[in-house]
């Protein structure tokens, strides 16, 4: 059995996808900033505030992992 794709059918999109090639339009950029600063710095702090939580879970696992193990701080 052998597949086969369609010729107009391309496996890679066109080099002028901006939204594929991780370039970004002026048009991009200008759209991003018209968000508001609050909505922005908001982003950030979730963002922020998401990351710091993970670290405080792998690290209190790790922490009972090595409790459980018979390793203490003291």
């Amino acid at each position: 059995m052998v597949i086969t794709m369609a010729p107009s059918a391309a496996p890679f999109p066109a080099p002028e996808d901006a939204s594929m090639t991780g370039k970004h339009s002026l048009h991009d950029i200008e759209e991003a900033e018209k968000k508001p600063l609050w909505q922005r710095l908001g982003w950030l702090a979730m963002i922020w505030v998401g990351s710091v939580g993970a670290l405080f879970i792998v690290a209190s696992l790790m922490r009972m992992f090595m409790n459980a193990a018979g390793l203490t701080t003291h």
